[in-house]
């Protein structure tokens, strides 16, 4: 497996692999609006500190990562997913997030990453905690779906 770059290309499976109103706002926060579509893509990935990344098996496309640049040293993994739903919970995010950590040491030069995920988002969260992302603040009353409030967790983790 490895990480290549997001292509205008790949938009259309990142927007198949967005199913719900609910796993968008899992997925992405409220970045953007279900249903995701291409206007809304492009318009995110103009931002210049934002570099997105596919998680590639051969030719297959199996998931999506971004890298938001917070400073020279420090970088946010943002929309974690692994988009094909027959391959979820098999340890293709942890793998993808691994690369992504390597990516970031070699590439970008990152000292530190950064990610948040909603605190009842368990396999999201073990996996980031069995890499070594550790709690630094929790924020509570995120609006999510039918006015349920959504915990926040901000975790980091150094890089040597």
């Amino acid at each position: 497996m490895k990480l290549t770059a997001f292509t205008e290309a790949d938009k259309e499976l990142l927007i198949s692999w967005v199913p719900s109103a609910e796993f968008n706002h899992l997925w992405s926060g409220d970045r953007f609006v279900f249903p995701l579509d291409n206007e809304q893509l492009s318009k995110h990935l103009l931002c210049e500190q934002v570099k997105p990344l596919i998680l590639q098996h051969g030719e297959k496309k199996l998931g999506y990562i971004e890298f938001y640049r917070e400073s020279e040293s420090t970088y946010r993994l943002c929309r974690v997913l692994i988009g094909e739903p027959s391959i979820r919970g098999q340890g293709c995010g942890k793998m993808m997030v691994e690369l992504a950590e390597e990516y970031a040491r070699t590439t970008l030069n990152a000292k530190h990453l950064k990610l948040t995920v909603f605190e009842h988002n368990l396999t999201a969260r073990r996996c980031y905690e069995s890499l070594g992302f550790i709690e630094i603040e929790r924020k509570n009353g995120f609006k999510a779906m039918n006015g349920d409030l959504w915990t926040a967790l901000y975790m980091k983790k150094s890089l040597n």
